[in-house]
This record gives C-alpha cells, structure tokens and sequence, in this order.
C-alpha cells in the first residue's frame, strides 16, 4: 500500500511539471506537428469516462519573416487535489483492514493448532476407554461431554466469523460431532452396568431421604381412647422418660412398677413400686402412691411387707396385687386395702425354679399383665419345650379360663406384656436400645414379625407394664423407674 501512495504522487508531480512547461511552449517552424498529450478543445459532452486524444495535427501560417505560426489549446492546467486526498484516504482504510484480517487469521490459525491438539487428547481418551475393560464412571462421561461441547460451541463461533467456507474448520466441527456420538455409544454400553446400579443407588437414597423427612415431619398421632381396642396394634414408643430411682436405691437392680387400671374407675390414680431384695428373687416390700407428683417427691400413701413373693412379674389390677409365691408354681392375689393375702392358686404345669426366665432376668417364670380385657399371666410349661404359653384368668378367683401356646421360646426374650390380648415380646439389641420383634394375637392365634425399637438407660430390663387407661409402658430398668408413651395403628 506505501508503495501504492509513492506512485500516485510521483504521477502529479509529472503532471505538474508537464503542465509548468507546456504553458509558454513555440513550436518549431514544421506545418505539421505532433504534440503529445494535447488535446483540441471540444464541447462538453458530458460524459466524463471519454478517454482524451493524445494526438492532434495543428495547421499553422507563416508571417512576414517566414516564421511558422500556429495555435495550441492546452487542457485545463489546474490539478485535482480533492481527488487526490480522496485517493490517500482510501488507500489508508484499505491498509488498516488489510492489516486487521491479517492479525484475526493469525490467531485463527492459533486457536485452530489449540483445537487439533485438545481433539487429538480427547480421541486418545476415548479410545482407551473402548479398549479398557474398565468401567467409568458416570463422572467421567459428563467431563467428556463438557469438554466437547465446549470446543464444539467455539469452533460454531469460528465458523461464522469467517467468510467463506475453511477447509480447516470444517474438518474439526465434523471430528467433534463424531467424538460426541461415540462417548454417547460409550455410556450406554457401559460394560459392568455400574451406571445403572448407581443410578439406582441414588434412586434409593433419594426415597430414603424421603421418608426420613417424611418421619422427621411433626405429625399428632391419632387419639384412641382409653381402653379401647378400635387400633390396629403398636405403631411406636417414644423416648424413656426417667422417673426417678426406685426408692430403695441403686443396688435393687430387680423389680417391678406400674399403674393400677380400675376399669370401674379408670381415672383414679395409684402407682406400686415393689423392688426385689439385692439378691434379684425376693418380694418382700412394695410401696403404694396416690398420685404420680407423689411418687415424684416420695411421698408413699404407705409402704407394705408382704410373704415372700418371687421374681419381677408383680402386676396391679383393680387394687389388688397378684405376685408368684417364693419356690412354688402358686400365684398370689394381695388386697392393698387390707394388706393381706385373699387368694393363693397353683397355676396348672407351670415351670419354676428360674428354668424358663427371660433372658437376662432371672427367677421370673410366672409374670403377670394387666390390659383392657383383664389379667393374665405369662410362663412356660414342660410341654411347651419351653416356649412361651399365655394364660387369660379370672381375676377373682385366679382360675386360667383359656390358655395359648406359642412358638416363641421364652428364654429367648427379655421380657413381655399384653395389649388388646396381643402378646409383644421384646429382645435387647445392645446395651441402649431393646426391640419389640414377636407378636402373638389371641384372637386370632396369628404369631407376627415386628421392630419397634425402645431406648433405655441401662442394659437390662426386669419389667414392663402396660396400662390401658394412660396407655403407657412402665419399665423397670436396672432400678431405674422408665415410662413410655405409645403411638397405634390407625
């Protein structure tokens, strides 16, 4: 373009000069001349594309001295300067964009070596891993995608930025199409198929949390009333609520407490504790209060001895207190009011001698339970082999009005008590938590699997209790007095 500009200037300063000389020009005595570059003055013929005549022939005259004489008409002398400038100007513009496409082509040129080289990488990749026996995960696959769908929105910028069509270009927006069908054929012949299991896994933990937001949602349960049965069984028990330690103290680990049901008077309230002596298989002393903020400050309606009972299995059932009698297979019915015996009754084959206890809890092989139909007694027969055997009483005159055999092995569990005259067994799980598993329904004799699970605070539980008026589990826990509310199946 410098070049361009040097000639154009050249060429007016030739004109110019021409021009400067022409102006007072005599011409030699020759009738005929040729001048060059001169033209005859003509009419406008206002087409300004006509070429000029270089040549013209001039007739001229002699004068007296015999001196040739003629007229020339030179064109007009003044010089284009505007044209000029226009010309400099448009030559400038035409370096500048020259110089721009010049610099674009070269950073194309990089960014196209970039893009072969990360092609090149990207093709290495994927075919080690149609070779490789090893299954990738589905991270590996997305970090492809992106990749390629990078370069493929770059090059998509390329090609519209340039005029024409490239040789170069087309080429790599035709690889990365095929890079991209070929990870997609990758992922779905994942040869392990541990895309899809994981894709499950993820599945399940997404139900999962789920259902522990679900569990997590503060819901009132349903209201039953008390003593009814119009429930479907246990749902759940809540976390233990600690009492207080029975009020002999820690080192009576053996015991039993609980709430009595009245069904003729349901409302009024009397709580017993009776631990067992140190030894964990004397009955001697139990304690009555009137109230539950009693029992909280230890103030006892009064405190009782009666003859030896034996084991944790006592239970409280409209005012009078049944108990197994020490060594023997009788059962014991003790009137609070009077503090006296008014009935003792061998229960029929009945084992004894701590041969068929629950696990863990020796010398309870005759227990007690109280719910809305009445009493009842849990134990173990020598026909049973052991396993648990349910008996309904009367509880006046203590006689077993019906009688179910399991198939639950009683030393198996830790311990036992009836709601709705279903029998739940418990087993402990570790040393802070015990399960509710087996289910045995008298009505129907149908044995069921469940898992409701109960905290408790020490390792081992020597009772539990149900009572159908406040419908809350009393636990005796090591010495400790627990109690537990209960949640049932609408």
């Amino acid at each position: 373009m410098k070049h361009t500009q040097v000639a154009v200037l050249l060429l007016m300063q030739s004109m110019i000069a021409l021009a400067g000389t022409m102006a007072a020009t005599e011409v030699t005595p020759h009738l005929d001349m040729t001048l060059p570059y001169l033209t005859q003055p003509s009419k406008m013929t206002g087409d300004l594309r006509t070429p000029p005549k270089l040549f013209a022939n001039v007739s001229g005259s002699a004068d007296d001295e015999g001196t040739c004489q003629c007229s020339v008409y030179l064109p007009d002398t003044t010089f284009p300067v505007q044209k000029a400038e226009q010309l400099e100007i448009i030559a400038a513009t035409l370096s500048e964009k020259f110089e721009r496409e010049l610099s674009q082509v070269r950073e194309y040129s990089k960014m196209i070596e970039l893009y072969q080289q990360q092609i090149l990488n990207l093709t290495i990749r994927v075919e080690h891993m149609e070779k490789s026996s090893v299954s990738y995960a589905q991270l590996d696959f997305q970090l492809l995608k992106v990749e390629i769908s990078d370069l493929e929105r770059l090059v998509t910028q390329l090609k519209s930025s340039l005029v024409g069509s490239n040789v170069i270009v087309e080429q790599i927006y035709l690889e990365i199409t095929n890079l991209t069908i070929l990870v997609n054929e990758l992922e779905s012949l994942d040869k392990n198929n541990v895309l899809a299991i994981r894709r499950q896994i993820v599945s399940l933990q997404n139900r999962l949390k789920e259902c522990e937001e679900g569990t997590n949602k503060t819901t009132v349960p349903p209201y039953f009333p008390p003593g009814s049965c119009i429930h479907r069984g246990l749902l759940n028990v809540s976390q233990p609520y600690i009492v207080k330690l029975n009020w002999r103290g820690f080192s009576y680990k053996y015991g039993s407490w609980g709430r009595d049901y009245s069904p003729s008077n349901p409302e009024k309230e009397v709580y017993w504790v009776a631990p067992l002596n140190t030894d964990g298989r004397y009955l001697q002393y139990y304690r009555i209060y009137s109230s539950f903020d009693n029992l909280l400050l230890f103030k006892p309606m009064y405190e009782s001895a009666i003859a030896y009972g034996e084991g944790s299995g006592a239970a409280l059932y409209n005012n009078y207190l049944y108990y197994h009698a020490y060594s023997s297979r009788h059962m014991v019915k003790h009137d609070l009011k009077r503090n006296a015996m008014v009935l003792k009754k061998e229960l029929p084959d009945a084992v004894t001698g701590n041969r068929f206890s629950y696990a863990g809890v020796s010398w309870q092989d005759i227990d007690f339970a109280v719910d809305e139909s009445g009493l009842w007694v849990i134990y173990s027969t020598e026909n049973s082999m052991g396993n648990i055997v349910i008996s309904k009483l009367n509880e006046t005159t203590l006689d077993v009005l019906n009688t179910w055999q399991t198939r639950q092995y009683k030393p198996s569990v830790s311990n036992a008590f009836m709601l709705c005259g279903v029998l739940y067994a418990t087993r402990p799980m570790s040393t802070r938590k015990e399960e509710i598993f087996y289910t045995y329904d008298t009505s129907t004799g149908q044995e069921g699997r469940i898992s409701v699970i109960m905290d408790k605070k020490l390792d081992t539980i020597q009772s539990i209790d149900y009572n159908p008026t406040d419908q809350k589990l009393y636990v005796y826990n090591d010495g400790y007095l627990l109690r537990y509310d209960m949640t049932f199946q609408p």
